[in-house]
């Protein structure tokens, strides 16, 4: 039987059951459209972490107390001292700069207004470290670190939200703890999500989050230091001179272990890109569990089709079909309704991108759906190959009916 015949008998049966037809391709739809889109936020969601660790810089390194890998115990705090030491450029030449870092979760009040959000507690050149750029006033000097001095610079979404305007802030007075601290500055508006959003965080000297915001564990300790490298290429000899500073200020000999960790952006985006990467596999396998239960009504309805078309089986084999014809038939008729169903799929996919981006940019978290080329075959050619593996039985036991028995079937 010619192709292009086959698929001409297989429209004409299949629109002869519109209805049937339609609720059998709903189950390839909603499989195709899940995993295309599954793929797309996913990929979506992977650029916008990857572009906020990227924005931050590709030579900054985090150092953190403790080092689980060698299991040490007990390890000693990261400290003050220990940023004096890092910022020795005699020492560590490869250092541009080192930051503390304090952090925590903060109520904060003007009037009727109260909102909890981020604070944290550095030294100035922390501004540079992260890109702070203030849309006014200025950022703490360390004469304001030096003297504990009570002042903030706010986030542009929290000063909006405390006072209702993001410009003409400066000067005004803000409770944090219910401690007034004078506002000094507003920075740029960046953009985040709820996880970590940089509108609505502020910024204090460390010593005076020591004193009045946050329990320290030990004197003079900070919850991280960053450092910042002179550049990409530097990276590998500051975290060697960073570990060599440390170790000494920390009292370390060649026996013992770092009490520290060191990490940089290379590693926290490589984590990154895996745990995106098994999350899309793990979200796509799931999805595509519903393409197998499309598969399996795309057989059932092939089977009744089987049995109500057992007369014209018989016909058709008495007047000369082949074995191969009748295949052929079925087939083609189980392959077209996978392959309408992996296109209105990528039609879906679509849809629920724009309502997922919809949803997370009105919770705070830019994500642009990428509906990859790569996908859309992906999925296309995995929803056909379900329709012809699911067809393949029905098509056999067509084939094999006996023209004398389908004739005298009823």
């Amino acid at each position: 039987m010619n192709f292009l015949l086959s698929i001409k008998e297989a429209f004409s049966s299949l629109a002869a059951n519109k209805m049937r037809s339609l609720l059998t391709v709903l189950g390839i739809v909603i499989g195709v459209g899940a995993v295309i889109a599954v793929l797309s936020i996913s990929r979506g969601a992977e650029a916008s972490i990857i572009g906020q660790i990227e924005s931050i810089g590709t030579n900054v390194i985090y150092v953190m107390r403790g080092n689980r890998a060698e299991g040490v115990k007990n390890p000693r705090y990261l400290t003050l001292s220990d940023v004096e030491a890092l910022n020795n450029r005699l020492r560590a030449p490869h250092i541009q700069w080192a930051s503390p870092m304090m952090s925590s979760q903060t109520s904060f009040s003007l009037g009727n207004e109260s909102h909890t959000a981020g604070l944290v507690g550095s030294i100035p050149v922390y501004q540079y470290t992260m890109d702070i750029q203030l849309s006014e006033g200025d950022f703490f000097t360390d004469d304001d670190v030096d003297s504990r001095r009570a002042v903030i610079v706010l986030g542009p979404e929290l000063a909006e939200r405390l006072t209702g305007k993001r410009s003409e802030v400066v000067g005004l007075s803000v409770r944090v703890n219910n401690y007034p601290f004078r506002v000094i500055g507003v920075s740029k508006a960046k953009g985040g999500n709820q996880f970590n959003n940089p509108d609505m965080q502020a910024y204090i000297p460390i010593t005076t989050m020591q004193m009045r915001v946050s329990r320290q564990s030990a004197p003079d300790s900070v919850d991280l230091i960053m450092i910042q490298a002179q550049d990409a290429e530097s990276v590998n000899a500051a975290i060697a001179e960073a570990r060599e500073v440390l170790r000494r200020t920390h009292r370390l000999s060649t026996r013992q272990a770092d009490d520290f960790s060191i990490t940089n952006q290379e590693d926290i985006l490589s984590l990154a890109n895996s745990i995106t990467n098994v999350l899309t596999v793990f979200l796509a396998g799931i999805a595509g569990i519903s393409l197998l239960v499309g598969g399996i009504g795309i057989m059932n309805i092939m089977l009744v089709s089987v049995t109500e078309r057992t007369q014209e089986i018989g016909l058709r084999k008495a007047l000369g079909a082949r074995k191969s014809d009748i295949k052929m038939q079925f087939l083609t008729e189980s392959a077209l309704l996978s392959l309408l169903g992996g296109v209105l799929g990528i039609g879906l996919a679509w849809i629920i991108g724009q309502i997922v981006a919809r949803v997370a940019s009105n919770a705070g978290t830019e994500i642009v759906p990428v509906i990859g080329l790569d996908a859309i075959a992906l999925a296309t050619l995995f929803s056909l190959a379900v329709g012809l593996f699911f067809g393949i039985y029905p098509a056999i036991r067509a084939a094999n009916l006996e023209p004398v028995e389908a004739l005298r079937y009823e």
